[in-house]
């Protein structure tokens, strides 16, 4: 247990005293051995493969199927001393103290499940099967919701009093986690069906779904990383024009997320945000280096080929199928509320919900990032910055978004940018997304 806060300590010591103290107290007269000896195989068979979801970090177990299994054929003393399989898990790069801490919570989560089972009914027809299906089902989804919400709540608390995640994060990954524990959980429901014609075949007849269920799951995955791995090179390819704006995109996209969390935006719509951000400038793949670089006044037609930036990167990744209403952010994210951006002039409400919120990020990370022409401002001045421009330039309510998730998350710019000592790039005196620095064109006042 060594490096966690003495309130995790506390915490993980707390379930694990109270799933000894329920196991230890119960009655396992009537328990069923056999069937607990071939419900544990299956768990541990499928614990040693747990699938992994497009989520950060977030892995479900495919003992769930075991686990509300048991709640059905063995009740919750059953039920509970099954979850204790997981302190002998097969994943072996687990530490002791996670080993202690999912045995049980497992174990609890048995348990609460099956009292809740027992509760609603569904023990009554656990020995028979005439309607065994129209009065099993029931308390068996009443069990099953328990176990997820059991399992995930004991889990949420260790992260959050071990300081390995924020409660929003912790919401929106529950979310997409729930959802693959109650779809493992339901194949519970068909081993216990299968038992009483089968037996211990049950338990082998679902191995083949299972695992066909985690391969499919591998692949959605896998083809998560294949998105990542395409926009993570479009945006160095963007940068590599631009010494100065080197991992300005991926703070863009955090920026934007942190806006899309705040207003309260539905998960899928956060993930083609957070892609709306890394993209946001692709277009300059599009706008002459000679133009990004120079670091005098623009002339009119250079200063058109930036204002077109934003409609070549939608030609560019227009195609893209999974970036949706991504593409609406990346067209627009020039726009101004008084309709004097770029590149079609809309106002108002006129401008994509996605494009007003990239507009706060783009400029608030161009404004505390160090340029060639000055030096980084502070979080504050550019917060001033944003201010000053509400329901002018930027959109109030997103500005207001950003800057309650400011005060709670905070902000870490990035470091000075150094150039190699054989750099021979011409550096821009002027940047297009710094509201506070406006464009030069030559035979014109500034452009902002």
């Amino acid at each position: 247990m060594r490096g966690l806060p003495p309130a995790a300590w506390a915490y993980v010591c707390g379930v694990a005293a109270l799933a000894a103290g329920l196991i230890g107290t119960s009655s396992f007269a009537r328990l069923d051995w056999t069937k607990l000896a071939v419900l544990a195989l299956l768990f541990l068979i499928c614990d040693s493969a747990p699938a992994r979801l497009n989520v950060e970090r977030a892995r479900v177990s495919l003992s769930f199927a075991a686990s509300l299994a048991s709640v059905v054929l063995l009740g919750p003393a059953g039920a509970a001393l099954l979850g204790l399989c997981a302190l002998v898990t097969g994943q072996r790069f687990f530490a002791p103290v996670k080993r202690i801490f999912n045995g049980a919570q497992f174990a609890l989560s048995g348990y609460i499940a099956g009292t809740v089972f027992e509760l609603l009914g569904g023990h009554e027809f656990r020995r028979g099967e005439a309607r065994w299906v129209e009065h099993v089902t029931g308390p068996f989804l009443g069990a099953l919701v328990t176990f997820v919400l059991v399992n995930l709540s004991l889990m949420a608390g260790v992260l959050l009093l071990s300081r390995q995640a924020a409660p929003r994060e912790l919401l929106h990954e529950s979310g997409q986690l729930a959802i693959g524990c109650l779809g493992y959980g339901m194949v519970g429901l068909l081993i216990a069906g299968l038992w009483p014609r089968v037996g211990p075949l049950a338990a082998v007849l679902v191995l083949l779904p299972l695992f066909i269920a985690r391969w499919a799951l591998e692949q959605a995955h896998a083809q998560q990383q294949a998105h990542a791995a395409t926009l993570a090179a479009l945006c160095q390819a963007v940068e590599t024009k631009d010494f100065y704006t080197r991992g300005h995109s991926e703070r863009v996209s955090r920026g934007s997320v942190m806006i899309a969390q705040e207003i309260g935006m539905r998960a899928d719509r956060v993930e083609a945000i957070r892609y709306a951000g890394m993209l946001h400038d692709v277009g300059k793949l599009g706008v002459p280096t000679k133009v990004l670089q120079k670091n005098g006044p623009m002339t009119e037609e250079e200063f058109a080929a930036i204002q077109l930036h934003p409609m070549r990167g939608l030609e560019i990744v227009r195609e893209i199928g999974f970036l949706d209403e991504a593409l609406a952010g990346i067209m627009h994210h020039h726009e101004k509320m008084n309709g004097r951006g770029y590149p079609m002039g809309l106002a108002g409400d006129e401008i994509p919900e996605f494009a007003r919120v990239i507009s706060v990020a783009d400029a608030f990370d161009s404004m505390t990032s160090t340029r060639s022409y000055r030096p980084a401002r502070s979080v504050e001045a550019a917060v001033q910055e944003l201010r000053r421009g509400m329901g002018d330039h930027f959109d109030p309510a997103m500005v207001e978004a950003f800057l309650r998730a400011l005060d709670r998350d905070g902000w870490e710019p990035p470091d000075p940018v150094v150039l190699p000592d054989d750099d021979v790039v011409e550096t821009t005196q002027q940047d297009h997304d710094d509201p506070s620095a406006p464009l030069k064109v030559a035979g014109d006042e500034a452009r902002r």
